[in-house]
């Protein structure tokens, strides 16, 4: 039994590699997570991947559990939220998989980045009900697609950059670091940052015909960005936006 984790892109279905198109089509079976009638375009999206570039497989949907988003204790409630995932895929793939099939997650963006796929397959492992082999096909990430959209690199020359959340970025701008990259942001936290010399390049939807792109000194777009974002989200029902902060 094996299990491939493919990243699929940031929501064009054109950013897929040809690695994925490869591994789509040793796949089986593949294994959705529903979000529910709001999010509904996310499984669309990947319907239409597999129409596009899979052949002779087959689609197996769970419900994914609601996440408590508002307990003050953070990392308890994501690791609450975890393992009721993990409760969900575990029963998928013993119901569907066979010992000699392959079965697949398409995951947005990449795999490694700021996605708990991979450590809820580890926890479905540790509980040893189970047995597979994991595989990881790299994507292309809502960072990488956001610096193209923008025509910007990431990092300035002989600089780092930091990839963080916008939970952190509330708190403070992290030390030694003038490039911040902020994913999971549902507060606009560079709004805690206009007394800074910086510019943000933000994007929402990114690759999907939603997209939206805002660019220029944070002191003076933060008030556009909040306002273009709300109104997505009231439109949409839900916004996936990512953005870098660059210090002079």
């Amino acid at each position: 039994m094996q299990i491939l984790v493919i990243g699929i892109g940031a929501g064009d279905p054109e950013q897929l590699t040809l690695q994925a198109v490869a591994a789509l089509n040793r796949a089986d079976v593949f294994f959705v997570l529903d979000k529910g009638d709001v999010k509904q375009e996310l499984v669309d999206l990947r319907t239409e991947i597999l129409q596009r570039h899979a052949t002779g497989y087959q689609v197996v949907v769970g419900r994914d559990p609601e996440r408590d988003r508002s307990s003050t204790a953070y990392v308890e409630a994501v690791d609450d939220w975890r393992r009721r995932r993990a409760d969900v895929c575990a029963e998928l793939i013993a119901a569907n998989l066979g010992a000699d099939q392959v079965g697949a997650f398409l995951v947005w963006g990449d795999p490694s980045l700021y996605d708990s796929t991979l450590a809820i397959l580890d926890d479905i492992l540790a509980r040893g009900e189970l047995s597979f082999e994991i595989e990881v096909i790299p994507g292309i990430s809502s960072v990488s697609t956001l610096a193209a959209r923008h025509r910007v690199p990431l990092n300035q020359v002989g600089r780092p950059v930091q990839i963080t959340t916008g939970r952190r970025l509330a708190k403070e701008w992290p030390d030694g670091v003038d490039d911040v990259v902020v994913m999971l942001d549902a507060h606009t936290a560079f709004t805690a940052h206009l007394d800074q010399d910086a510019t943000i390049y933000w994007g929402a939807y990114l690759g999907t015909p939603d997209e939206l792109l805002i660019a220029g000194p944070v002191r003076e777009v933060a008030a556009e960005i909040e306002k273009v974002r709300a109104e997505a989200r009231e439109r949409k029902g839900w916004i996936m936006d990512t953005y870098l902060l660059r210090r002079s």
